[in-house]
C-alpha cells in the first residue's frame, strides 16, 4: 500500500493552503453506482470497493491533497444491519482508509488521507444530522462514536475528520472520543448562516476546539456556499487554528421527489475571500465534482504563483 506523505499534515498547513477533494458519493453515482441503501456510499466498501478507489482518484487527478474516506456513514451498528458481525464492520471500516491511500498513490506528489468520523444522525439515515440534538448526552455520544475512531485509527489514516457535526453537544462528544487516539483530527460542523443546525452560536461551537493541540484545523462543510465566507471568519477568529471549509454545491434536494433542484452556486472563486480569512482546507461537500475540484485547485495554484 501507498505509504503515508512523510510532512505531517499540520507542518503541510503551515507552509499553505491545500485542496480537499468534492463529494463521494456523486462521484460514484456518476460512475453508475446504486447508493440508495441506508448506507449510502459505505455499502461499497463491501460490495465493489474498486468503485470507491476510483472515485477517490479521480479526485486526486483533479488536483485535490487530501482524500476523504468512505467511512462517513459506516458504523459497527449499521454495517450490523446488513448482517455483518463487529469483526467483518472493522475490517471495512479499516478498508475504507486503504482504499484512499492506494489512490493517493495514483498521482505524484503528498497526498494525505483524512478518515471520515460522520455524525451519529448520519447511521440513522434519516436526515437528523442536519438538525442534531438526537436526545442522546454527550458520554451516549461519546460510546457511540469511540469504537469507530478506534477502527479507523488501526488502519493509519493522517488526520481524522470530524465532519457534518450539527451541534455542540456531539462536537464535545467527538473531541472525547478521539482523545489520546495518536492521531490529529480536524473538526467541523454543518451550518446555516452563522449558527450550527441546532441554532447554537458558531462562537461557541468552535470554541471547543480552542487549546485542543490535537486539533488541527476547525471550521464548516456540508452547508450553503454563501454560508462558508462568514463562518471561516468566525472560525479563525475564535480558535486561531487553520480553517477547513468545504460546502455543497449550492443545489438543494427535495426529498418528496428524491431529486436535486436549484443551480450550482459553488464557485471556485470565492477561495480568494476565504484564504484572506483563515482558510486552509479547501474543497467541495455533496454535488461538487472533479470537474470543480479541478478548477479550485487551478485557482489556487495560480494565486500562489501571483
Amino acid at each position: 500500500m501507498t505509504a503515508a506523505p512523510i510532512t505531517p499534515l499540520a507542518s503541510a498547513l503551515a507552509h499553505g493552503p491545500l485542496v480537499l477533494d468534492g463529494g463521494l458519493s456523486n462521484q460514484l453515482e456518476a460512475r453508475g453506482c446504486d447508493l440508495s441503501d441506508d448506507l449510502w456510499s459505505a455499502r461499497l466498501l463491501a460490495d465493489d470497493p474498486r468503485q470507491i478507489e476510483a472515485a477517490h482518484t479521480a479526485y486526486a487527478r483533479a488536483g485535490a491533497r487530501v482524500l476523504i474516506t468512505s467511512s462517513y456513514q459506516a458504523t459497527y451498528e449499521g454495517f450490523a444491519r446488513r448482517g455483518a458481525g463487529r469483526a467483518e464492520a472493522g475490517a471495512l471500516l479499516r478498508r475504507s482508509v486503504e482504499l484512499a491511500r492506494r489512490a493517493a498513490g495514483a498521482v505524484e506528489g503528498a497526498v494525505w488521507v483524512a478518515a471520515s468520523v460522520g455524525p451519529y444522525g448520519a447511521m440513522l439515515a434519516d436526515g437528523s444530522e442536519y438538525r442534531g440534538r438526537y436526545g442522546l448526552s454527550v458520554a451516549e455520544l461519546e460510546r457511540f462514536h469511540r469504537p469507530r475512531v478506534a477502527a479507523l485509527v488501526e488502519a493509519e489514516p493522517d488526520v481524522l475528520a470530524l465532519e457534518t457535526v450539527p451541534d455542540v453537544d456531539e462536537g464535545e462528544a467527538l473531541l472525547r472520543a478521539v482523545e489520546g487516539c495518536g492521531v490529529p483530527v480536524w473538526l467541523s460542523y454543518t451550518v446555516a448562516g452563522e449558527t450550527t443546525r441546532a441554532g447554537q452560536s458558531l462562537a461557541d461551537a468552535f470554541r471547543l476546539a480552542a487549546g485542543n493541540d490535537q486539533v488541527i484545523a476547525v471550521g464548516v462543510n456540508c452547508c450553503e456556499p454563501g454560508d462558508a465566507g462568514r463562518a471561516v471568519e468566525i472560525a479563525a477568529r475564535t480558535t486561531g487554528k487553520p480553517v477547513v471549509v468545504y460546502p455543497n454545491s449550492g443545489e438543494a434536494w427535495d426529498a418528496e421527489a428524491r431529486s436535486w433542484r436549484g443551480r450550482p452556486t459553488f464557485d471556485p472563486a470565492r477561495v480568494r475571500a476565504w484564504r484572506e480569512a483563515g482558510a486552509r482546507l479547501i474543497g467541495g461537500c455533496c454535488r461538487v465534482g472533479p470537474d470543480r475540484i479541478g478548477e479550485l485547485a487551478r485557482t489556487m495554484v495560480g494565486d500562489a504563483g501571483q
